[in-house]
């Protein structure tokens, strides 16, 4: 069956690595396409990332993290059932990420640096300030050969490696924490304690004509199935429902 996976944070933590790596996926993908048509994307999303590390101490919090998972890790090597080769893969890109995180000086920083990007991130912050009068350092910088244009992107890209294979594999360990389980509701509502989980992953049919929203925190949540509606947006859908949970 086809479905559509859906995830949800239950604090502010986990909110903020799941809007980074949506920013950092989309910024990536543009270096595959064209940058000319999608040039807006990457920038736009290349700022906000920018403005997330500096607005928060992601790098504080992912250090603390992955300290974590190295502890968990070293208790997991007691088991008898453990992958050892796998294990010691994920201890050594543990320990290098720490120690690459730990350093006083941050790649991604250097960003905040750069006389292209400063320039162009002010005009990105005011609404319709991106037209080609507005910045012709950007339209002089699109003109440029394919092969220095990519080389840019690679570079800015680059220099975000660090905060985003810390990040990856924070979020690879929290997603494995749990299983999907099948759950079925009378009336499109479900709700439960919310207490350890971190992490919501809802998946429903692609064919079902509603989706799940969710609110709460990480003593309670509950999940409402909406579905479109022509006259207000969106309306309550109150109808037997058969959706997959994972609590993470």
């Amino acid at each position: 069956m086809s479905t559509v996976l859906y995830e949800h944070p239950l604090n502010e933590r986990i909110r903020s690595y799941l809007k980074l790596e949506q920013l950092y996926a989309q910024a990536s993908d543009c270096f595959s396409s064209n940058i000319e048509l999608s040039q807006q994307v990457f920038f736009s999303a290349l700022f906000a990332i920018i403005d997330t590390l500096e607005r928060n101490d992601i790098r504080g919090v992912l250090i603390k993290d992955l300290e974590k998972l190295e502890q968990n890790l070293v208790l997991w090597s007691r088991s008898p059932e453990i992958d050892d080769q796998a294990l010691e893969e994920n201890i050594k890109e543990t320990v290098s990420l720490l120690c690459l995180l730990k350093s006083p000086t941050q790649q991604w920083t250097q960003l905040k640096e750069d006389k292209f990007l400063t320039g162009l991130k002010q005009r990105y912050a005011m609404q319709g300030g991106t037209a080609s009068f507005d910045v012709p350092q950007l339209k002089y910088w699109l003109n440029q050969p394919i092969d220095t244009i990519k080389a840019d992107v690679a570079m800015w890209l680059s220099q975000l490696d660090q905060i985003f294979s810390a990040l990856a594999l924070v979020l690879k360990f929290l997603r494995q924490r749990a299983e999907f389980e099948t759950i079925y509701t009378e009336k499109g509502f479900y709700q439960d304690t919310g207490e350890g989980i971190f992490l919501l992953r809802i998946k429903v049919d692609s064919n079902a004509h509603y989706y799940p929203t969710v609110s709460g925190n990480r003593f309670r949540y509950s999940i409402r199935f909406m579905m479109p509606c022509q006259e207000s947006g969106r309306k309550y859908c109150d109808q037997p429902i058969q959706f997959q949970i994972a609590r993470c």
